[in-house]
C-alpha cells in the first residue's frame, strides 16, 4: 500500500526501469531484460513463476494445436522461454519510450494494411482497433500519437492508486489519451469516437468487472469483453482487429491491420454483439497464430485454466 510518504516500491520500480531504459542502448537493455526475465522464470522456486510458465505452456499449446509439444517437454519449456523473453522486450522498449522521438518511433514500425485504419478514421465515425497482448502494442500507439492521430487507450485500474496514476501519466506523456476502466470508460469511449479518435482496446481476455460475450476461441468455449461489438454496434464506429508483433530478425515492429469485422446490424443487439464478438475471436486466432511466442497472456483465460 501507499504509506503516503512518498512513491510506492512499485512505482519506484518502474521509475527506476525507466531510467535505466533510457541510459543504455536498445541493444542492449532488451537482451538483458530478456536474460533476466528467461532466468528468474527458470530458476525461480516461488508458486507464481512456476505458474505463470504453466499457463504460458497451456496457452501455447492452445495456439499450436494437436502438434504442440508435451507439457514439460525440453522443445515446449524453449517455446516458453521465447515467451517470457518477449514479455521482457515488451516492458524494456515501453519503458524506454518517454525518451524517444517520433522519427525513431516510425522507423521502427513498418504496416500491413495501413490503408484500412486510414479508410476507418478518412469515415469519420470513430475508429476502434482491437487488440491482442501480443507484441509490442504500445510503441505502435505512440507512434500514432505522434504521427498526428487522436489515440485514446482504456485502461484497468492497477494497484496501488499511485502505479495506476503514473502509468497513466506515462502513457499521456506519449500523446494518448487515457480512459480508466470501470464507471463512466463508457461514456468517455463514445465520446472519443464522437470526436473521431482511434480507440484502443486491449480485448484478448476479461478484466474484473467487464461484460463479457461466449465464444469460441482456440478450441475452447470461454468469454472476450462485449464493449467493443457494442460500441461498434452502437455508434457506428469502424472495428478492425490488430496486432503489433515484433519482427525476429530486423527488430522493427510490424502493425498488422486486420479486415474490418462487418458491424451492419442483423437481429437484436444481443444477437450482433455476440457474432460480432466471435468474429473478433478468430481474428485474434489468426493475428496469435503469426507469432504465437509472443502473445504475453499470463492468466487463466479459459474455465479449464482454473485450479
Amino acid at each position: 500500500m501507499t504509506s503516503g510518504r512518498g512513491p510506492s516500491r512499485a512505482v519506484q520500480g518502474f521509475r527506476a526501469g525507466q531510467w535505466a531504459a533510457g541510459a543504455v542502448p536498445p541493444s542492449v537493455g532488451r537482451g538483458l531484460a530478456e536474460a533476466v526475465a528467461v532466468g528468474l522464470s527458470r530458476l525461480a522456486r516461488t508458486p507464481g513463476w512456476k505458474q505463470r510458465r504453466a499457463l504460458l505452456a497451456r496457452h501455447l499449446g492452445r495456439v499450436l494445436g494437436p502438434g504442440a509439444p508435451p507439457p514439460a517437454s525440453w522443445s515446449m519449456n524453449r517455446l516458453v522461454d521465447r515467451a517470457v523473453a518477449s514479455y521482457a522486450r515488451y516492458w524494456a522498449e515501453s519503458l524506454r519510450l518517454a525518451s524517444v522521438g517520433a522519427a525513431e518511433l516510425t522507423a521502427g514500425l513498418v504496416y500491413e494494411h495501413f490503408d484500412r485504419l486510414a479508410r476507418g478514421v478518412d469515415a469519420g465515425r470513430g475508429t476502434i482497433l482491437v487488440l491482442p497482448h501480443l507484441g509490442g502494442w504500445e510503441w505502435a500507439g505512440a507512434e500514432l500519437a505522434a504521427t498526428g492521430h487522436t489515440v485514446s487507450v482504456v485502461v484497468e485500474r492497477l494497484e496501488p492508486a499511485d502505479l495506476f496514476d503514473w502509468f497513466t501519466s506515462f502513457r499521456e506523456g506519449l500523446g494518448m489519451r487515457v480512459i480508466p476502466a470501470g464507471p463512466g470508460a463508457t461514456a468517455a469511449c463514445v465520446a472519443a469516437l464522437r470526436e473521431n479518435h482511434i480507440l484502443c482496446l486491449l480485448s484478448d481476455r476479461l478484466v474484473g468487472g467487464v461484460a463479457g460475450v461466449e465464444v469460441e476461441f482456440f478450441g475452447e468455449r470461454t468469454a472476450l469483453p462485449a464493449g467493443p461489438a457494442t460500441l461498434a454496434l452502437r455508434t457506428g464506429a469502424v472495428l478492425i482487429p490488430a496486432a503489433v508483433p515484433f519482427a525476429e530478425r530486423t527488430g522493427e515492429h510490424v502493425g498488422v491491420v486486420h479486415d474490418v469485422i462487418d458491424t451492419s446490424r442483423r437481429g437484436s443487439l444481443r444477437h450482433d454483439v455476440g457474432r460480432v464478438t466471435q468474429q473478433m475471436a478468430v481474428a485474434f486466432e489468426e493475428l496469435i497464430r503469426s507469432a504465437p511466442t509472443q502473445w504475453h497472456l499470463l492468466q487463466p483465460n479459459w474455465p479449464s485454466d482454473r485450479g
